[in-house]
């Protein structure tokens, strides 16, 4: 097993062009992804996210959001697992110290959003928030090693405290929720379910089996398969992910039915669009975009291949296939914002490639070629 090497010292940049295929039609297409320019990009655009003055939160921290940091941080971990040993880089060094000095003082840091502030139970739902996200971070980190550090266990005992005990949604966390699709809205409580069942699956053995543990687990692996079929098919998506390493979250005949509704869902060329994935209506009026994206290409089959669909898969492979001959010069896939039409150059307009490019990454760093 590789072992990821936590270090401050950062890696030398590495650019490598990958080799060309002609296509039947004399066009030049990639024969395979590059993986570098992919981390030059994300770790660009964390830079970015971690100097921006809006993410800058109290004791000289920075806000893990739902589509830069978070996908970044994931993907950034998928990416030293599918190589050889390297240090991180700066930006994930710094990333991570600010993860690890957020939980060391957990009860001394302010949410990332305040009720005074940002509206009713802004304070409950950055609280619960941030706990999941901390915990699926450092999981993640220590999961090519196969030891959980004792930040990580810190991280998972203050997101075990945040689990709401009772109602309807007794299980899960408080969410975030500025009405912003997909990852801040209404729907979004039941995503942030799910990847705190990721963080679980993705701690070792010998955690997942301590008795506290389990009976934490139970709570949400109910929830989760209580409110199941009322979710949009992404929040579906991310529970097959989960349920890679979370057994009893689906029935074989709900996988099946999943599998069906995902096929149903493919473009014409090999991907999938987010704007399917949802319920979703933008707040100006504007149409949604149609077009394949590497958010959701890259969810789908990562999240079936996490699920045991083997590589060979037809879905899998026409998927990949879609991601490699997508990647920008750059290293980016790209996303359109599901809540407006936004300017190219506008901040927000690239979060959904922030969030495209670290699941693309992810996809295609556990997925090879058949």
């Amino acid at each position: 097993m590789r072992v990821l090497c936590l270090t401050l010292i950062a890696c030398a940049s590495l650019v490598v062009t990958p080799a060309r295929a002609e296509s039947a039609g004399g066009k030049d297409i990639p024969a395979d992804w590059n993986r570098f320019t992919a981390a030059q990009y994300l770790d660009a655009r964390e830079q970015w996210w971690m100097d921006w003055p809006k993410a800058q939160r109290d004791h000289g921290t920075a806000c893990v959001s739902c589509h830069t940091a978070l996908p970044y941080a994931m993907a950034r971990a998928a990416l030293h697992a599918s190589s050889d040993p390297v240090p991180l880089s700066p930006q994930e060094t710094r990333m991570l110290g600010y993860v690890v000095k957020r939980v060391t003082l957990w009860r001394e840091v302010q949410p990332f959003y305040l009720t005074e502030e940002r509206g009713p139970r802004k304070s409950e739902e950055s609280r619960g928030s941030e706990a999941v996200m901390n915990a699926l971070i450092l999981t993640r980190y220590d999961e090519a090693s196969g030891h959980l550090r004792e930040i990580t266990r810190e991280a998972l005992e203050n997101m075990w405290s945040l689990q709401i005990r009772t109602g309807e949604e007794a299980g899960s966390w408080d969410w975030i929720n500025f009405h912003g699709a997909p990852w801040e809205s209404g729907e979004s409580h039941y995503w942030g379910a799910t990847l705190g069942a990721v963080a679980y699956g993705s701690a070792p053995s010998s955690y997942r089996n301590e008795r506290s543990v389990q009976a934490h687990l139970a709570e949400l692996r109910a929830y989760l398969v209580k409110d199941y079929d009322k979710q949009p098919l992404m929040n579906r998506i991310s529970v097959l992910w989960a349920s890679g390493r979370v057994p009893g979250l689906l029935t074989h005949a709900q996988r099946e039915a999943l599998f069906r509704e995902i096929a149903s869902h493919q473009q014409p060329d090999g991907g999938w669009t987010t704007a399917t994935l949802g319920p979703w209506k933008r707040s100006d009026g504007s149409l949604l975009d149609m077009r394949s994206d590497g958010y959701a290409t890259g969810l789908v089959v990562y999240a079936m291949y996490e699920a045991g669909v083997p590589a060979e898969d037809t879905l899998i492979q026409a998927g990949r296939r879609w991601l490699v001959q997508h990647q920008a010069t750059d290293g980016h896939w790209n996303a359109v914002s599901l809540n407006k039409e936004r300017a190219a150059s506008a901040d927000p307009a690239k979060f959904m490639g922030d969030a495209a490019t670290a699941y693309a990454a992810m996809a295609l760093s556990a997925i090879p070629e058949r």
